[in-house]
C-alpha cells in the first residue's frame, strides 16, 4: 500500500536563505532511499517559514526503515538546525476510496 509522509517545517526566519540547499542535499538521501517513489518540497503561500515535504513510498515498510535510518549516525541530517520548532510528521495511506 503506497504511503505519502507528510512533513511539515518551520524554519527559522534568520536561515531562510540558505534552507533550500540544505533541505535539497537531505532530500537527494532520502529520494535515494529503497522504497522512495518521490520526494516534493511545498512552501506556503503566505508564510515563506512554512515548508511541507510530501514523501511518497512503497509500503509503510519502507517508510519505517528509512524513519529507522533517519535515526542512526549514517543517516542524520543537518535539517535539524535550520528549524524553529519540532518538525511534525503525518503519515497517510492512499485508499481507492
Amino acid at each position: 500500500m503506497t504511503v505519502i509522509s507528510l512533513l511539515d517545517l518551520r524554519i527559522k526566519p534568520d536561515l531562510l536563505d540558505s534552507a533550500p540547499e540544505v533541505i535539497h542535499s537531505v532530500l537527494a538521501a532520502t529520494r535515494a532511499r529503497e522504497g522512495s517513489l518521490g520526494v516534493e518540497v511545498t512552501v506556503d503561500a503566505d508564510d515563506r517559514q512554512h515548508f511541507i515535504v510530501v514523501e511518497k513510498w512503497e509500503s509503510m515498510e519502507a517508510d519505517d526503515a528509512y524513519r529507522e535510518w533517519r535515526s542512526t549516525p549514517e543517516g542524520v541530517s543537518d535539517l535539524g538546525s535550520l528549524l524553529a520548532a519540532p518538525p511534525v510528521l503525518t503519515r497517510t495511506v492512499v485508499t481507492d476510496i
